[in-house]
């Protein structure tokens, strides 16, 4: 039997119906911007295999990294124990996280960071003895796939087998350019109406939802009218973290704090699953206590796993280094100049950017679904052209590795450019 074979036999994928979708191409190595099939065939990874790799494939500075944790200490359980490299990723967090952060939680991935920091805004008030039982989201959020984590998401074909199963959870609209009183309105309205306990977004940038962005003032606003009602303020920087907005954090760019963040994905450079939450000294606060009830119980087997401590501090160290800042700052660049290329073209409804985001809406002639004929003709092509791109829709983004040379940029640009032509 081949590896495709073997796989068909045996593995089920996400986001997958396995009965009409083609065979999944077997990878088998990857380097920097680049990954190969079994047939040696190259593809250039426009989306760092779903935002996670910002410093390449098999980077050299983070396996390091990682063989040497291993052969010193691989995992121990964090309940009752801890470690040097889960207190260093605390104390590296500390000097770049919004200096209200005060505590870190860990745990394995964006879907989870979200699932704890559900849970604790919940607690929060519960320890207070004030029930309340309400999530604030954006419409077409999305948030992850576990169980409170999709509650807060608005793509409705993920979630609508599981309707009635769900935490309350009211939702108001992305305050895009135009709509941000609209927004404003029905924040306030949300929290006088409900019994709201927190309200969770993604900062600037709703990723699955097509790449939409909104102003840092917008969001500084919503926070400012949380706060004023108590209603605890959760950012999901699950995809915006660690620079992709060209900030370390997408907050960086917003005059408000949250009280809790979630991150994960790029935090230990695409290689051990982690994920971390943070919150406020006053958020911990509710939870300090002598009856052990209003501890947080809440933990994961690999919690803290040193191994994904040592990737993490790698990769934060790479972050930080003056080269891969000029880096980002250079994607940025291009990024921009291709934006100003493409968004006057009679088939483009609009292109947008921010750090290493970029997206361009096609025309369509009919409404596209997000898995629709359009998304599946524009990934077809895509690959067939070595190029690692998935169309939310209509919607085509690049959200590359920050090692990305100028010349891989423009052959992405440049397929980019054949599909519009194309549809």
């Amino acid at each position: 039997m081949t590896l495709q074979e073997k796989d068909s036999q045996y593995l089920w994928h996400p986001y997958t119906q396995h009965k009409t979708s083609q065979t999944p191409i077997v990878i088998s190595r990857g380097e920097g911007a680049l990954l190969w099939d079994e047939n040696n065939k190259e593809y250039i990874d426009a989306i760092a295999s779903w935002w996670v790799n910002p410093f390449g494939h098999s980077n050299k500075f983070i396996a390091d990294a990682i063989y040497k944790q291993l052969t010193t200490l691989e995992h121990v359980l964090f309940g009752g124990f801890t470690h040097e490299p889960a207190i260093k990723v605390a104390e590296k967090l500390m000097e770049i996280l919004p200096k209200n952060q005060q505590k870190i939680f860990f745990s394995d991935n964006g879907s989870t960071a979200v699932e704890v920091a559900i849970k604790v805004a919940l607690q929060y008030f519960f320890n207070k003895g004030e029930k309340r039982t309400t999530i604030i989201a954006f419409e077409n959020a999305f948030h992850g796939d576990t169980f409170a984590a999709m509650a807060a998401s608005g793509i409705s074909f993920y979630t609508q087998a599981f309707q009635g199963m769900f935490i309350d959870v009211v939702r108001i609209p992305v305050p895009v350019k135009g709509q941000e009183q609209v927004s404003f309105e029905a924040l306030e309205n949300a929290i006088q109406h409900h019994n709201c306990a927190g309200f969770i977004f993604e900062p600037l940038v709703q990723g699955a939802a097509g790449m939409v962005m909104y102003e840092p003032e917008a969001l500084a606003k919503l926070i400012t009218i949380c706060k004023k009602n108590d209603v605890l303020t959760i950012a999901d920087e699950v995809m915006t973290g660690f620079g992709k907005t060209g900030k370390t954090f997408a907050m960086d760019y917003v005059a408000e704090v949250p009280d809790m963040m979630c991150l994960s994905k790029a935090l230990t450079g695409g290689t051990i699953p982690m994920a971390i939450t943070t919150f406020t000294q006053n958020v911990f606060h509710a939870f300090y206590d002598d009856d052990i009830n209003k501890a947080l119980f809440h933990g994961h087997t690999f919690t803290a796993n040193p191994t994904g401590c040592a990737a993490a501090l790698a990769s934060i160290e790479l972050l930080q280094q003056d080269e891969m800042q000029v880096n980002i700052q250079r994607i940025t660049q291009n990024h921009l100049a291709f934006q100003k290329k493409i968004e006057n073209h009679p088939k483009v409804i609009t292109a947008r950017t921010l750090g290493v985001i970029f997206a361009v809406e096609i025309k369509s002639d009919s409404e596209e679904s997000y898995y629709g004929s359009m998304r599946t003709k524009l990934y077809n092509f895509f690959i067939e052209k070595g190029v690692v791109l998935r169309p939310v829709g209509n919607i085509v983004y690049v959200l590359p590795p920050y090692i990305m040379t100028d010349e891989q940029l423009q052959k992405v640009y440049k397929t980019i450019e054949e599909a519009i032509e194309m549809v």
